[in-house]
């Protein structure tokens, strides 16, 4: 029991993730402001840390 609560868990953290990387990379996408080169960039941050990653990108 205790292992499938634990696969639960990573399963909503990897689904969490995924939803999040695809939202900044969406808006990244979007932005007509970054180069080609820049959007490279952000696009390659939202799939290693994109919630942190979200937060530098609206701030910037």
């Amino acid at each position: 029991m205790t292992e499938l609560i634990i696969y639960a868990v990573i399963f909503l953290a990897l689904i969490g993730h995924t939803l999040m990387a695809s939202k900044m990379y969406s808006a990244v996408h979007k932005d007509t402001s970054l180069n080609l080169h820049e959007k490279n960039d952000w696009k390659l941050k939202a799939l290693i840390f994109p919630l942190y990653f979200w937060g530098k990108y609206k701030n910037r």
